[in-house]
């Protein structure tokens, strides 16, 4: 049977349940086996003699069994103890004695034991030293067999006499020499993210045996073609230190797998030229170093390697893509002029569509009627986006911008360029209440100024009744310029808006790939498109997810806005509890209002989040077994519930003759609408909520928010929450209810959350803190959640050069014909990205 990259493992293996856990994991694929990239990799194993050793260390030895004795324990089951030595092996000056202990409760180990390490076997030895009556003692070893009594390499620069040689065979052997025993138990040993169904070392052994498949067809093969012997230069050149480091710690290994031999087989994705100017390794090269390396610098270089071509890769898609927009048609949305008091329309309005007339100066008229100036930034934003829109080919333009910065008179400025030109244009927000919110501040703004009369701007969501329904439908069906706010229903078929110039989407990382792309199907032109975000995004990842759009910042708030005041309580400090909720019925008299976040719906909710929760993972250090649970876990106290937490809230009698209100993602449309309709006119001061108040909701009244087990939340996620407070020009508060213990990871997450209101800095410590995947909303960002190794935060010079020689490879190469793995990869590449969001 041939191996290829796309043979599945469990052909390759005949242990069927390992090969289903391997499944479990992700692992289908020898594809998927090489990059199942380890975390992290063991320290090499010293090498020495029995006399040598120390205790407390980790050492490898080889010895020969002297004695195997077996002993009862008092509790029921086995203890072994094996004598083993090496004053008998040539080279060895001072000779030592040591004992192997083994502990079992199942007497059929203990035999396999015994029947392993008969009297006289030849063993190596790895193990931590330890010290028992005056000896030296290894609990539970790794122990391989020797097959021959071949002492030619035991013990580094021992000298090796022919008498010494023996050719005594051993039953149960693990390696074909003490050579090659020694290698494998001394060098580096790659950690794996593991489950309950399967180890670490067996994951390693699985990768192992696939690359020693792979080495052996290409032996079969003769595969050792030119381009693959440069790699074995190459690979003698960069790997010359390593093994000088290697040789002073252990004997070399044998050739297990040879680089040279795979590289046809794991051809290289980075030409040539590139991969020797950056001092990157083979591809295959890579996985070889990676799985099985020879010293710690040598996965390091590995991995380091791979980290680049996975930029390399993903910048190249972003800006395939990026030049591939430039291929389809749009309408241009140049600024229309005016003649007698009408603007001309463009020619390309939809056939059997009425040709309307579009509001003459709109957008001007809309800028000057604000009851503020503009941000400078606003401004340079919104310049951006009119000239984008004049272009015949579509806009792709992401704004990312502070909590309460002005994205959204932005947004209205771009859809009223294209209304003006006769277009129809779309604002689409993740949840009724935030398209609600847009809906009545569009109408409000806009619906009434005397350029605007006649537009229509209609609202689109799930809950509307069928008539009203049907009425904004066939409005964008007849190509009537107009504006429509909607929820997921812009996504549905039964949308149609065949003069459709605009789609702004609110919040994207809330929708998929394939939501977005359902907007841009049929044979008419391709909507310009602008993205809004306020999840804060550092550079290099908003050059990661997004190098294929053009991104603007709005880093200015606008005027009379007030600093946040953030205050991290323990809930165990009664004393500081009390006195925040006296403070807030304080500001309550004042005719203010106060938001309450809670993680939980019910008391019945399992210890979960409502919609929109960002959980902080658990490092991978802590979770050596990989089963998401750190090891020494212990068992949390409920989160709070927003049942709960408005009961009690409401018994306190700092809050006598308060009205409260809950908000939770269980709630259908319209209790929605009833719920802020009442905060925000007054009928009730404070709403107790789960996350669905994240994003979007502005009632300039709110001057308080409480977040309990803020510990728990992503502090992207905590920025946005407290920028639902401090919208109306009045100074307000933010108090993070915490019980994370004094110095945890936790209380070290809140700390950044209280001492910066800099979106850009917490969004660096949330991806250091939790992953790119987890900030952005992995599959729901539909933007590159398949990234293994690349680290969007301490990567950065890695991508930013990645970006550069990518740019430069499509400048000489833009269909890349020449470089056909790459081309392939970036396919690929984009494969995996539209399937992660599906």
């Amino acid at each position: 049977m041939r191996v290829t990259l796309d043979t599945e493992v469990s052909s390759l293996m005949s242990n069927k349940r390992r090969a289903s856990a391997l499944k479990s994991l992700g692992v289908v694929t020898v594809r998927d086996a090489l990059e199942y990239f380890p975390f992290r990799v063991t320290p090499a194993v010293r090498v020495g003699s029995i006399a040598d050793i120390r205790v407390g260390e980790k050492v490898a030895f080889p010895a020969i069994v002297q004695r195997f004795a077996v002993y009862p324990m008092s509790r029921g089951g086995s203890r072994a103890l094996v004598t083993v030595a090496d004053s008998a092996l040539p080279g060895v000056r001072r000779g030592g004695t040591a004992t192997l202990v083994f502990f079992s409760y199942k007497r059929h180990y203990i035999d396999w034991l015994h029947g392993r390490l008969q009297e006289g076997a030849l063993i190596v030895v790895s193990g931590d030293a330890s010290e028992y009556n005056g000896a030296v003692q290894f609990t539970h070893p790794q122990v391989m067999v020797v097959e021959h009594h071949d002492s030619s390499a035991l013990i580094p620069d021992m000298p090796v006499s022919p008498s010494s040689r023996s050719s005594a065979s051993a039953p149960h052997a693990d390696a074909p020499s003490v050579e090659a025993a020694l290698a494998r138990v001394s060098r580096p040993q790659p950690v794996y993210h593991a489950s309950s169904r399967i180890s670490s070392q067996h994951i390693h052994d699985a990768i192992l045996a696939i690359l020693q498949m792979l080495n052996m067809q290409g032996a079969q093969d003769g595969a050792v073609h030119d381009a693959t012997a440069s790699v074995a230069a190459q690979s003698a050149t960069q790997s010359a230190s390593a093994r000088d480091a290697a040789e002073s710690i252990a004997p070399p290994e044998p050739t297990i797998v040879d680089p040279a031999r795979i590289a046809a087989q794991i051809p290289d994705i980075v030409p040539d030229d590139l991969r020797q100017e950056r001092g990157l390794m083979h591809r295959a090269e890579a996985f070889c170093a990676i799985h099985n390396p020879s010293t710690p610098e040598e996965f390091a270089q590995g991995i380091a390697t791979l980290r680049y071509e996975e930029a390399f890769v993903s910048q190249t898609a972003m800006l395939r893509e990026r030049a591939d927009s430039h291929t389809h048609r749009a309408y241009p949305c140049a600024s229309p002029e005016v003649e007698g008091g009408a603007a001309h329309t463009t020619p390309s309005s939809p056939a059997g569509a009425s040709t309307p007339t579009a509001p003459a100066g709109l957008l001007h008229a809309y800028i000057g009627s604000l009851p503020f100036e503009l941000t400078q930034g606003q401004k340079d934003v919104i310049a951006q986006i009119t000239d984008d829109m004049s272009h015949d080919w579509p806009m792709q333009r992401l704004v990312q911008g502070e909590v309460g910065s002005g994205k959204t008179v932005v947004a209205i400025a771009a859809m009223l360029r294209a209304v003006e030109c006769g277009h129809q244009a779309v604002l689409i927000a993740p949840t009724q209440v935030l398209a609600e919110q847009h809906y009545e501040s569009i109408r409000r703004q806009v619906g009434g100024l005397p350029e605007a009369e006649g537009l229509p701007i209609m609202l689109l969501t799930g809950g509307l009744k069928l008539a009203q329904r049907r009425k904004v439908l066939a409005t964008a069906a007849s190509g009537e310029s107009c504006i429509v706010v909607a929820t997921h229903a812009a996504f549905s078929k039964s949308f149609q808006a065949p003069n459709l110039a605009l789609v702004v989407i609110d919040e994207q990382h809330r929708f998929g790939v394939d939501q977005r792309q359902a907007l841009f199907e049929g044979d008419g032109p391709v909507p310009h498109m602008l993205v809004m975000t306020a999840t804060p995004i550092p550079r290099t990842a908003a050059m990661t997810w997004f190098g294929n759009l053009d991104i603007s910042w709005l880093t200015e708030l606008p005027g009379g806005r007030k600093p946040i005041t953030s205050v991290v309580v323990n809930e165990a400090d009664s004393s500081t509890m009390g006195q925040m909720f006296v403070h807030i019925r304080k500001r309550l008299d004042e005719d203010e209002r106060a938001y309450v976040v809670c993680a939980r719906i019910d008391e019945d909710d399992a210890d979960s989040f409502d919609e929109g929760y960002d959980a902080a993972p658990v490092a991978p250090e802590a979770d050596l077994d990989g089963d998401g649970v750190p090891d020494d876990a212990q068992p949390a106290p409920p989160l709070h519930s927003v049942e709960q937490m408005s009961q009690r809230l409401a018994a306190l009698p700092q809050f006598r003759g308060v009205a409260f209100v809950t908000l939770t993602g269980r709630d259908d449309d319209e209790t929605k609408h009833d719920v802020m309709e009442r905060f925000s006119s007054g009928q009730v001061q404070v709403l107790v909520a789960t996350t669905v108040i994240e994003v979007g909701v502005d009632v300039p009244q709110a001057t308080n928010i409480v977040i309990f087990d803020a510990e728990h939340y992503g502090l992207s996620q905590l920025h946005q929450l407290r920028g639902r407070v401090g919208r109306g020009g009045m100074k307000s508060w933010a108090f993070f209810v915490t019980r994370a213990a004094e110095g945890s990871l936790g209380a070290e997450r809140l700390e950044v959350i209280r001492s910066s209101t800099d979106g850009a800095e917490i969004a660096r410590a949330d991806l250091e803190l939790r992953g790119a995947g987890d900030v952005l909303g992995d599959v729901q960002s539909g933007k590159r959640s398949s990234l293994k190794l690349l680290r969007v935060v301490a990567d950065a010079d890695v991508i930013e050069q990645a970006r550069a020689d990518a740019q430069a490879v499509i400048e000489k190469d833009p269909t890349l014909r020449g470089n056909v793995q790459l081309a392939g990869a970036v396919l690929d590449f984009m494969r995996s990205t539209e399937a992660d969001a599906a």
